[in-house]
């Protein structure tokens, strides 16, 4: 870590005891953090409060337990390991109620470390590629602290602070943290082809990061008149931009714009984002209401898994007790998406892990995390086709997953199945 004199002073503001939050994904404040973590001999008891973060972050190592505990929002790769739920923990909560639990002071904020474009001509500042729940946590923080970039794109929407607001700030010239565009193949790319078969002309989508989000993306081509209401997005939409596949033409809510809580992606997304009246950037109480997402026509609603029961439970923050990632919006918009006229929620997912387990099974791993009931699923596609579960019983649903299922764990997952049900009736008989 590179010691930053400047950036240790900005964070001179700091007690024993705050609670921080953290601005997350491409806009992770990682100068500031590398300056908390040389400052910390200086403090005690620190609550970093964060959703996923990119790039190094030392607080998760157990050499700073003494000096910081993290909360972690939504758990990142880069954390995982060392959850430990003492010193680094998890809040599960929708994301749509993260804004919520800081401006109602469910959980009150000290201060909040933020990265930031240049102010404009009026001294305004933008949270660029992550608003989500940093304009909350801005709002609600008495203490901003902040690294000003001139590469940080100017962003419209919501997330605007006047540089007036920042107790201290540091001006930086470095890139932002960056993900590739994913390469897809085979199986996910089989699963794009049957997502992108249940999306109509004039569609608004839930699409976010990742393998299968960008296999769908580029079954698109030939769509049109698609319009974007998503929590993120990433590089994999911008072809269908460029070709007019994208125009957001038919939406209700912001009519003519990509509507998202935050970007990740490369430099040419960034600058195609930056002061750009085509993208707004959005609050994330905003983007992941299923009142608001209702509003638009067709919504289909995108996510994915770590495993589905045959009743149709989903988990998919965990695997059995290990959490491995976050709640997130996935409820949020499968629930707006079906009150959407014409809408559709998706679960998306290859039907083995990469280690050639079957994600669909019998039963969930014990202790393992339902963020999605039985209650609220309706399509899930693997490679082998699509089954609709809703309107289904539970003995109806079972057929149609294990008809999606790897064809090596078929006949596996009907005797499981059975021998469940037999042994559950004799039990309450």
């Amino acid at each position: 870590m590179s010691r930053n004199p400047s950036a240790i002073e900005a964070l001179s503001v700091l007690q024993s005891g705050m609670r921080v939050f953290i601005q997350g994904g491409a806009a992770t404040p990682t100068t500031l953090l590398h300056a908390l973590y040389e400052k910390r001999t200086e403090l005690n008891h620190i609550e970093l409060i964060h959703i996923h973060l990119m790039g190094p972050i030392p607080h998760t190592h157990q050499d700073f337990s003494k000096h910081f505990r993290a909360t972690n929002l939504f758990v990142g790769a880069n954390a995982r390991a060392s959850l430990n739920y003492q010193e680094i923990d998890y809040l599960p909560i929708f994301l749509s109620e993260i804004p919520a639990l800081f401006r109602e002071k469910k959980r009150p904020l000290d201060a909040a470390l933020l990265h930031v474009s240049p102010p404009d001509a009026h001294g305004y500042c933008s949270l660029g590629t992550s608003v989500d729940v940093a304009f909350a946590a801005s709002q609600s923080a008495p203490i901003l602290i902040a690294q000003i970039n001139k590469r940080m794109p100017r962003v419209l929407g919501d997330g605007h602070i006047h540089i007036s607001r920042f107790q201290s700030s540091i001006f930086i010239d470095e890139p932002l943290h960056e993900e590739a565009p994913y390469t897809f193949q085979g199986t996910d790319e089989k699963i794009g082809h049957f997502t992108a078969s249940l999306i109509e002309d004039g569609s608004t989508l839930q699409l976010g990061i990742g393998k299968i989000p960008s296999a769908v993306a580029a079954n698109l081509i030939h769509h049109k008149d698609l319009g974007i209401h998503t929590e993120v997005w990433s590089d994999s939409l911008l072809p269908l931009i460029q070709k007019d596949v994208i125009n957001n033409s038919r939406k209700k809510i912001y009519p003519g714009k990509i509507v998202s809580a935050f970007s990740i992606g490369t430099e040419k997304l960034y600058k195609f984002i930056h002061d750009n009246p085509f993208v707004v950037h959005l609050d994330v109480g905003f983007t992941n209401n299923p009142d608001i997402i209702r509003k638009n026509p067709k919504v289909v609603a995108i996510n994915s898994a770590i495993e589905i029961d045959l009743s149709g439970q989903i988990c998919a923050d965990s695997i059995g007790p290990f959490v491995v990632s976050g709640v997130g919006g996935q409820i949020d918009y499968m629930r707006g998406s079906f009150l959407s006229p014409g809408g559709k929620s998706i679960i998306a997912m290859p039907s083995r892990t990469k280690n050639g387990i079957s994600k669909i099974v019998s039963s969930l791993k014990q202790a393992a995390g339902v963020v999605t009931t039985r209650a609220h699923i309706h399509y899930v596609i693997t490679e082998y086709g699509i089954a609709d579960l809703y309107g289904k019983t539970i003995g109806e649903r079972a057929k149609a997953l294990i008809n999606i299922a790897h064809p090596n764990d078929r006949e596996m997952l009907d005797k499981q199945w059975r021998e469940i049900h037999t042994h559950s009736k004799n039990k309450v008989t």
